[in-house]
């Protein structure tokens, strides 16, 4: 948007002329118009120019051959270790709990549950495309 745009300019003398026309009291409206056209204006233009930026920053990508800015992917095999690490830090307060309320039994089905849990992310690793793709590495 040129600060020389003659759309503005007709629309800034047409607005002029309408107040001469009209008088004062109109002179709010007048304003008021003149300017819900300008914040168009500016919003449309800022839209384009936010358009064109991201297009760049695509065609940037592509012809870098880059990935787009985000989280690191993980490797899953750490996931998996850490999460089994994680269980087993969580095992100590879990079997304390278990063990109290109860006994022996609430201990085995502790350790069950957490056995459970591991067996299942596990699994769930082992079926997923990823999951296999790094067991054939």
């Amino acid at each position: 948007m040129d600060a020389r745009d003659p759309e503005l300019k007709k629309e800034l003398a047409a607005t002029l002329q309408a107040r001469k026309d009209l008088g004062d009291e109109y002179e709010s409206e007048l304003v008021d118009s003149f300017m819900d056209k300008m914040s168009q204006r500016v919003d449309s233009h800022v839209e384009r120019s936010v358009r064109r930026e991201m297009a760049q920053q695509q065609t940037s990508f592509v012809r870098a051959d880059r990935r787009p800015i985000g989280p690191p992917q993980s490797n899953p095999r750490f996931a998996r270790y850490g999460f089994a690490g994680f269980t087993m830090i969580a095992a100590i307060p879990l079997s304390a709990i278990g063990a109290v309320n109860a006994g022996t039994a609430g201990l085995f089905i502790t350790w069950a549950g957490i056995v459970g849990v591991n067996i299942a992310q596990g699994l769930g690793t082992w079926f997923t495309p990823r999951g296999r793709q790094d067991r054939e590495d």
